[in-house]
């Protein structure tokens, strides 16, 4: 794997693109989404992986 660039909140404003104040070069990215899933009874942990490629 690799590192974490950003961790996010459902309110914020998403990511820059930067990494510690500096731009990331324009390449592929993987990343998870961890959430939780109400299913009536009980929170279930989902986690979505994907990845994406930054165009500049």
């Amino acid at each position: 794997y690799g590192k974490l660039i950003k961790q996010i909140s459902p309110d914020s404003e998403g990511w820059d693109g930067t990494f510690n104040g500096v731009q990331v070069p324009a390449t592929d990215y993987w990343f998870t989404v961890t959430y939780p899933e109400y299913d009536g009874t009980t929170t279930v942990i989902r986690e979505f992986k994907s990845h994406f490629s930054l165009k500049r």
